[in-house]
């Protein structure tokens, strides 16, 4: 008998949902992540990207990634702390440096893996981390591999955040962590109430930025919430990944000198893991290059992400507390947001569906996403098509 096999075989929900015709995973892409994807021989319309900035198929990107593949090789057989570290890798940790306003950056393989390394090191037993209860599966990762004690505060809620922070030890190291941009409803921290109190209490704090990199900034800078609310230098480490804006695969951490410099030789998912590619490594430089060069991208995102939030208000859709080119329109029920998904594919419109327990059972919803590179008559087309379906559905208000 095979114990562990005769366990797995009841895992049948996505046999079900295969059965059933709404299985929504694992859609193959048969062409480049753009506006427009091409999935089993149809055309349809991309708005579950998180490619913000549209990147993905710029020219100089892909010129970067090929001439890095071309001189270094397409892989680096082992991490950046034995043979994996090239020049690019440190020239792009100066730029990402830079770019937030820190002392220093390191460069890990993904942006999940920065979390999980770097929340899983960063505090000893003795130490705290408070963390917002709808932070990313990879900062609840590193949780799960930390020694610190661990305090749960309700979403934004600053008066829940207070209250964990007076539990804690004054003596004692007490870091803060959350998302600058919440994934998946798409609203921001509340970085200024969080600083605040982080002053109050002496605590430190990790913003994780990987939906705000590209997106937010002020002067459309696309440094992210920090920078939205003028709080760069309040934060102490600033997590990013390449996977979103920076059209690439891979992630950072920056933060002041003494604590990179510990990142550097103690985080286990860095010093244990195979370097980022050469040619993710050029891409993600050369998009942060674009980034930096052309803020009238970020400026035209947020165009359209004012015009879609707006059609989809008049409209009547149930739309989340978004401030980003994320938005949440609530389906509030798991088998209907499957359905709506599959009918929406079948429109021509790729969204994702959202359900437990990424989400509660009765917060499930569609995330419908932006890139800068969409068009007005691509979006007016999509929310004619999700209208069509939410009513068919009597899901409108």
């Amino acid at each position: 008998m095979n114990l562990l096999r005769d366990k797995m075989s009841k895992y049948d929900v996505p046999q079900r949902a295969k059965a059933a015709g709404i299985y929504p995973y694992f859609r193959a892409i048969e062409s480049d992540q753009d506006t427009e994807v091409i999935i089993n021989g149809k055309k349809v319309l991309m708005f579950g990207s998180n490619a913000y900035l549209g990147l993905t198929n710029h020219p100089k990107v892909k010129e970067a990634a090929i001439a890095a593949t071309k001189k270094y090789g397409t892989g680096m057989a082992g991490s950046r702390f034995l043979n994996g570290t090239l020049d690019i890798h440190l020239e792009l940790e100066r730029k990402l440096a830079n770019f937030v306003n820190k002392d220093e950056a390191v460069v890990f393989s993904t942006g999940f893996s920065v979390n999980e390394g770097v929340i899983g090191c960063l505090t000893g037993r003795e130490d705290y981390i408070i963390w917002d209860e709808r932070d990313h599966a990879s900062i609840i990762e590193g949780l799960r591999t930390s020694f610190s004690t661990k305090y749960k505060f309700r979403h934004n809620d600053m008066i829940s955040l207070e209250k964990q922070l007076k539990r804690c030890d004054a003596k004692n190291v007490k870091l803060i962590v959350v998302d600058g941009v919440f994934s998946m409803e798409g609203d921001l921290a509340d970085l200024p109430g969080i600083v605040e109190l982080a002053k109050k209490y002496n605590a430190n704090i990790m913003v994780d930025e990987a939906h705000g990199l590209g997106v937010l900034g002020r002067k459309y800078s696309g440094k992210g919430v920090c920078d939205h609310f003028g709080l760069l230098d309040s934060v102490d480490l600033i997590m990013g990944t390449f996977s979103k804006s920076l059209a690439s695969i891979g992630g950072f951490v920056a933060g002041d000198y003494p604590t990179i410099n510990y990142l550097r030789h103690n985080a286990r998912t860095n010093i244990f893991s195979a370097s980022i590619t050469p040619a993710a490594t050029a891409a993600a430089s050369a998009a942060l290059d674009i980034l930096k060069s052309e803020p009238e991208r970020v400026q035209r995102l947020w165009e359209l992400t004012n015009y879609t939030i707006q059609l989809f208000e008049e409209k009547g859709f149930e739309l989340g507390p978004t401030q980003s080119p994320i938005m949440p329109l609530y389906v509030r029920d798991n088998d209907k947001t499957f359905l709506v998904t599959k009918l929406l594919f079948d429109e021509g419109i790729f969204v994702n569906p959202v359900v437990a327990p990424a989400v509660a059972p009765g917060d499930t919803l569609i995330r419908f996403s932006l890139m800068a590179t969409h068009t007005k008559d691509q979006i007016d087309f999509a929310i004619d098509r999700i209208e069509k379906v939410f009513r068919k559905l009597d899901l409108l208000k």
